[in-house]
């Protein structure tokens, strides 16, 4: 079990140690350095109340994180509401003075990226430094999720067109917080520039946030060391540095699961907190290590 005592405190930087080295035995812990756990709300059918009250639930309980699903309409998981990803994720930065804040994921046809560039520097600065910024290209015509699109006059475009535009997103973070885009002068920089994570299922998206993010979401079980060596193997082809790409994995919370993400050199564990959302930070707290 990774043990609690060596766990960084709470407020430390969202980076992490870095990712760690392919080919670990997942038998057995890893001595890399702790994985910090953090907690996926679900704001299907949530108030604001509901999410405020278990955050601050999470950090009194020595949880390391918040993420929140980025969703408009609750009628794609059944419910009649369902609360903004990154409004909310402002106002938990605010309440929680600590944890590390980010969406899981944000779908990029939900915001213009140069727009949601200035948005995420300004949230950094709101925050101290404390967002992971997770990008995804969002759900198939095959899911439930494009309804949400449709319904408000958007397409819903393929695979490989998602993708593209996932990765033109991310060249768009990069250029806005730079400051000056195309002569224009006074784009908010962020300081430092947050983590971009892009989440994925299969190795496409996988290899996609190895390339050009700085880190990867992944689920866990037994398609993850695979999704990570992918993950890996593109960063390093991209010129980056293996190791440090930042690695998050979604997974239950158990020491059996928290030993093979340390073991495969993953930096957190995301587990998900249905309703009632206090009374599950707590019931989920009495399995921290």
């Amino acid at each position: 079990m990774v043990p609690l005592a060596r766990r960084p405190p709470l407020g430390a930087s969202p980076m992490g140690r870095g990712g760690g080295c392919d080919g670990l035995d997942t038998t057995t812990p890893s001595s890399l350095g702790p994985v910090r756990v953090d907690l996926l709300f679900d704001p299907f059918g949530a108030r604001w109340s509901d999410v405020k009250a278990a955050a601050a639930a999470a950090e009194s309980e020595g949880f390391d994180g918040i993420w929140l699903y980025d969703h408009l309409a609750g009628s794609v998981h059944g419910r009649n509401r369902v609360l903004e990803a990154w409004t909310t994720l402002t106002a938990v930065a605010v309440v929680v003075p600590r944890l590390t804040v980010g969406p899981m994921v944000l779908n990029v046809a939900n915001r213009d990226p140069g727009t949601l560039a200035v948005m995420a520097a300004t949230l950094q600065e709101v925050s101290g430094g404390r967002l992971l910024l997770g990008l995804g290209a969002g759900g198939g015509l095959d899911t439930p999720y494009a309804a949400e699109q449709q319904a408000l006059g958007r397409s819903v475009p393929g695979d490989p067109e998602r993708r593209l535009a996932v990765e033109t997103a991310v060249a768009t973070l990069r250029s806005v917080w730079s400051g000056t885009v195309a002569g224009v002068g006074g784009f908010l920089r962020p300081e430092p520039a947050p983590p971009i994570v892009i989440g994925g299922f299969g190795p496409k998206m996988a290899e996609l946030g190895g390339r050009v993010a700085d880190g990867v979401n992944l689920p866990g079980g037994p398609g993850l060391q695979p999704l990570l060596e992918v993950a890996r193997t593109a960063r390093a082809e991209a010129g980056g540095d293996p190791a440090t790409l930042l690695v998050t994995v979604s997974a239950s919370l158990s020491p059996r699961t928290l030993e093979r993400a340390a073991a495969l050199g993953a930096d957190r564990l995301v587990t998900f907190v249905g309703s009632p959302l206090v009374d599950q930070v707590r019931s989920l707290a009495r399995l921290l290590p």
